[in-house]
């Protein structure tokens, strides 16, 4: 039985899951291996993620993972005290002929 083909069509929504490119000395390392970082929205998924990916780039990630990092504590100015906000990361791993470069792109 043949495959039925979905088109996936760039929602609002496809947009705000993936927030912002991370450029790091980690990103970097990874980029050399066709990975990339991305920060996303706290309520996505990998699904999410994956279907992002292929809406906005038009590549099909091969391995996602999703880590949340805690805000940490700071003073300010030695009297008060708060937290910075808590950031949701997904590393993306893409096909081996896949080239994304968002240093370019973006």
């Amino acid at each position: 039985m043949a495959e039925k083909k979905v088109k996936l069509v760039a929602t609002a929504e496809t947009y705000d899951v993936l927030r912002r490119p991370i450029i790091s000395e980690k990103a970097a390392r990874l980029s050399e291996n066709n990975g990339v970082v991305f920060e996303i929205a706290m309520s996505a998924t990998k699904e999410d993620v994956a279907k992002a990916m292929q809406v906005l780039f038009g590549i099909k990630p091969t391995k996602i993972n999703i880590v949340i990092t805690k805000g940490k504590e700071k003073t300010f100015r030695g009297r008060s005290t708060g937290t910075q906000r808590k950031v949701k990361k997904a590393y993306v791993s893409l096909p081996k002929d896949a080239k994304l470069d968002l240093a370019t792109d973006m």
